[in-house]
């Protein structure tokens, strides 16, 4: 299926959100994550069904102030 990952067209193999940041080196990284611009929480992501033209953001805590 073809998706946005972060703004990047991209072929993926996968059908759930967290395959496809296993798929995509994220692993057990602390990110947030969003589909179609609606946060999915760390808990849902296993159960998180994608398709083909979803588009998914994917962003890392940062530090400082």
């Amino acid at each position: 299926m073809k998706i946005q990952l972060n703004g990047a067209s991209i072929e993926a193999q996968v059908t759930t959100l967290a395959d496809l940041l296993e798929a995509e080196g994220f692993g057990r990284a602390k990110v947030a994550t969003a589909v179609n611009s609606t946060f999915v929480p760390a808990a849902a992501r296993a159960d998180h069904a994608l398709k083909d033209g979803d588009s998914i953001e994917v962003l890392a805590p940062m530090q400082g102030g």
